[in-house]
């Protein structure tokens, strides 16, 4: 199994996990960092190494953090730099959160995964758009849908 690391901005992390757990089950191999105001990019790179050391059955581990550029995501870099089981991901959506935590059970490339998981988070990003369809009068006649 591949291990699961969230980490964000505020309860983005326990927010995440609490909507992936109503959804998919509780998942396992799974921790949260939430970052929240007042606490230390070095108490944060401190839990993440701690997370990744508790995670060290697992084939790898993929880090998902909010915001590229934010707090959580270069204290993520900062801990997995020089670590090929540890991949990175910034802009976690819920979509690549429900992806990877069904496949992390079967596969076993890390990066292959994180790759996956990508995909699937940019492919769910969608917008509405609403386009009226006039009911003409031969509409009336037909039955049915």
């Amino acid at each position: 199994m591949i291990g699961l690391i969230i980490s964000g901005h505020g309860n983005f992390a326990s927010g995440m996990v609490s909507s992936l757990t109503l959804i998919a089950g509780t998942p396992t191999q799974c921790v949260t960092l939430d970052f929240i105001e007042g606490d230390t990019t070095d108490r944060l790179e401190a839990a993440m190494e701690e997370a990744i050391e508790s995670l060290n059955e697992c084939e790898g581990v993929i880090m998902c953090t909010d915001l590229a550029g934010g707090s959580p995501f270069k204290s993520a870099c900062i801990v997995s730099a020089g670590n090929p089981k540890v991949e990175v991901l910034a802009g976690c959506n819920m979509p690549m959160l429900i992806e990877m935590n069904l496949m992390r059970q079967f596969e076993t490339d890390v990066r292959h995964l994180a790759d996956k998981a990508v995909k699937t988070g940019k492919d769910q990003i969608l917008r509405f758009e609403y386009v009226a369809i006039e009911k003409h009068q031969a509409d009336d006649d037909i039955d049915g849908i």
